[in-house]
């Protein structure tokens, strides 16, 4: 078994597992707003509710998984 010392850990190369997640629930949920706002635009009034609640719940949830990912990250360097 190897071990990874600290300061290997923060010299590899690219975003925290964390990071990726937050980034792609984000990107997800603008999405759904993007297509709330459209439909919205388009004269629809029913919008599915998993629709509402992507736009409504994912983006917010993929913004603060970032933000914790971010504050993980410049507390391990220090």
């Amino acid at each position: 078994m190897t071990t990874v010392t600290k300061e290997a850990a923060m010299t590899t190369p690219g975003k925290p597992f964390l990071m990726r997640i937050g980034i792609g629930l984000f990107g997800i949920g603008m999405l759904a707003v993007l297509t709330v706002f459209i439909m919205f635009a388009a004269g629809l009034e029913n919008l599915p509710i998993w629709l509402s609640v992507g736009a409504g719940v994912v983006t917010p949830l993929g913004l603060l998984l970032g933000l914790i990912a971010l504050v993980r990250e410049a507390r391990a360097k220090n």
